[in-house]
């Protein structure tokens, strides 16, 4: 039998792609190039915008959050194994307890700083996010259950729910009208006042006010559950009051006079360790360059059983520099090596690098301060702020101990190479930090400092390939139109060339009368 001719399937593809491939003119390609283009860089611009703006990439979360799901995927969310091990669970529970945002111990007046600068820049220093966790706490520290006994209180408890300024500050006055309230005057101390001499004013007033509520409220704090509840409000206004006045005194310049009046508030109410009242009497002690007594606060609350803090980690490095650092020189170090004094300082680095890796930028203003925020995120950005904004002065007033800071820090790096997994002297850093500071800072004119940095996500580098790649040939097709033509033809036909020869295959395989019937149907 004679050889069997092609079927007539395979002329009709073979001549219909020829008549397709013929047909296409040099405007189509540049039209479908620039197109392209166009659409995978619109990709690339949304995709780094959101990066930038929330840390990750909008195709990669698109995908795990639902395509994997449709797709069978493990749900991260449900547990891989009910029998976890107490480490973990260790773990897990250290996570949350570093992810919680504290209050700002050396927090600034809203009236008298934050409500400044807004009216000097006209930008807005504190997010609502912070603002909010804010209002919590007044409501936490002062208000109770029994304040609807008190007309004057029952107002301040509106007044601290009340989200306007302006409301709150109207409550406060309204209260006034009715008695010395020690919380009305303390709200217009914050608010209301444009200077730190009217707010001590002010803070003064709420002490004679505060004073006398608490003396009645201490005689009476045994005789059931509500009066208890009343003594522990009118405590926590009266710490809060003092420590303001402590702070008042400290901006104002009279700092020996702050000193005092934070070491009697810490030896009178010794147990209220929440509003962190030895941060604030180290940042004085600095201020007077009083090294000894600073060091002995270190040593009461730089415990191993206490929450740590960039204050404690970075004053500790600070003091240890400066037993060195007027004569380092990272010279002579690498040829004699490290003294006994210089490796203590070096380490002391480490360690303060180690909890908050945020910070040294600041010191070494490789990056911009801005206000510090009301609220913190211990070993978050937030942090390192406050941190710096207070006690850059301090490492700068200490000869050569920037100098050893730059010398050293990024060395802890080198020891603890994957940090969200295992730590060296603390808890691996905690994944969290990044979305906390994000609704912590105002992100409109700060960018929040991420550790470790992250890496470009896959598809912000696929789009700019693309884009760049489909941007070339349209430019190329616009310019040599025949040639990238010919070159458009002679890539579809080699597109194609691998399932002409499988339908060659398949025809040479099926009788033609059953290739014709497939054919028609």
């Amino acid at each position: 039998m004679g050889e069997q001719a092609p079927g007539p399937a395979m002329f009709g593809t073979e001549s219909s792609l020829s008549m397709f491939l013929n047909t296409l003119t040099p405007k189509f390609y540049v039209a479908l190039t620039g197109t392209s283009s166009l659409i995978s860089g619109l990709i690339l611009i949304f995709e780094w915008w959101y990066f930038r703006k929330y840390g990750t990439s909008f195709i990669e979360q698109v995908s795990v959050s639902h395509l994997r799901p449709l797709l069978g995927g493990v749900d991260s969310s449900s547990p891989s194994n009910s029998n976890t091990s107490n480490g973990d669970a260790d773990s897990n529970r250290q996570s949350v307890s570093e992810c919680k945002v504290w209050r700002n111990p050396l927090n600034l007046f809203r009236g008298a700083e934050y409500n400044r600068y807004t009216w000097v820049t006209g930008r807005e220093p504190l997010t609502y996010y912070d603002m909010n966790l804010s209002a919590q706490d007044h409501q936490t520290f002062f208000t109770c259950d029994s304040d609807h006994l008190r007309p004057a209180d029952a107002i301040m408890q509106k007044a601290w729910r009340e989200r306007n300024p302006q409301a709150r500050i109207s409550a406060a006055h309204e209260a006034l009208e009715l008695e010395d309230c020690a919380t009305a005057y303390i709200l217009l101390a914050e608010e209301e006042a444009t200077t730190i001499m009217e707010a001590e004013r002010l803070f003064k007033q709420a002490l004679k006010a505060g004073e006398g509520c608490y003396r009645r409220s201490q005689q009476l704090q045994h005789h059931g559950t509500q009066y208890e509840a009343q003594h522990r409000r009118d405590t926590n206004v009266l710490v809060y009051i003092k420590r303001r006045l402590a702070m008042c005194s400290r901006k104002l310049g009279r700092t020996r006079e702050a000193v005092k009046m934070m070491r009697d508030l810490m030896k009178e109410f010794p147990l209220l360790s929440m509003f962190n009242i030895h941060e604030n009497l180290l940042e004085s002690l600095l201020e007077l360059q009083n090294y000894a007594d600073v060091q002995a606060v270190l040593a009461k609350y730089d415990d191993i059983s206490l929450p740590k803090s960039a204050t404690i980690c970075y004053t500790a490095a600070l003091l240890k520099a400066r037993a060195v650092s007027d004569k380092f020189s990272p010279e002579a170090a690498s040829r004699r090596g490290l003294s006994t004094a210089e490796m203590n300082a070096v380490e002391a680095i480490h360690r303060a690098v180690e909890f908050n890796p945020h910070v040294p930028k600041y010191l070494l203003e490789m990056k911009s301060l801005i206000l510090p925020p009301e609220h913190i995120l211990k070993r978050g950005d937030s942090e390192a702020i406050a941190y710096a904004f207070f006690h850059l002065q301090h490492w700068k007033r200490v000869e050569g101990a920037l100098n050893l800071l730059h010398c050293t820090w990024e060395g802890t790096f080198r020891m603890i190479p994957y940090p969200l997994e295992k730590g060296h002297l603390f808890y691996p850093y905690p994944i969290c930090t990044e979305t906390a500071d994000r609704e912590l800072l105002p992100t409109v004119f700060h960018e929040v400092s991420v550790y470790p940095k992250k890496e470009l996500p896959f598809f912000i580098l696929f789009t700019a390939g693309l884009c760049s790649f489909t941007a070339m040939l349209a430019l190329l097709t616009h310019q040599f139109p025949e040639l990238m033509g010919v070159f458009a033809k002679a890539f579809l036909s080699t597109l194609f060339a691998p399932l002409n020869f499988i339908m060659e295959k398949v025809e040479s395989i099926l009788p033609s009368s059953l290739w014709h019937q497939l054919t028609r149907i």
